[in-house]
């Protein structure tokens, strides 16, 4: 999905296994690599749970591209980092899901989308 950009590198840390155990109550350090296909003043994340095929927002603490590792505005061919976080909140129920995440540039077009398998676990 990733129409704008393209993915270099996804780590999530800490994942030693998939699906990723994620714990309530804890922060995981998501980071990005990608190149971009076009030029953007800016970038929004949105970050979704995926469950029975309905995407559920997560709330990330930053959604602005800009304030997380990336420096904009965004110039084509360029390679950038993006950093952030997925707080795993305590009300959270433990379940399986597929964590989506996505960044998009000023027209709402995809610069990038990955998707990965977790487990919320207490």
């Amino acid at each position: 999905g990733s129409k704008d950009g393209s993915i270099q590198e996804v780590n999530v840390s800490p994942c030693p296994t998939q699906p990723c155990p994620l714990h309530k109550g804890t922060s995981y350090s998501i980071n990005v690599t990608f190149a971009s296909k076009i030029e953007s003043q800016g970038s929004k994340a949105k970050v979704y749970g995926e469950m029975l095929h309905v995407d559920i927002p997560f709330p990330i603490p930053e959604p602005d591209g800009c304030k997380s590792g990336i420096q904009c505005p965004i110039q084509k061919g360029h390679s950038y980092s993006y950093l952030n976080k997925l707080p795993v909140k305590s009300e959270y129920p433990s379940i399986k899901l597929i964590v989506k995440w996505e960044l998009v540039d000023d027209q709402d077009e995809m610069l990038f989308c990955w998707k990965i398998p977790v487990q919320i676990t207490s």
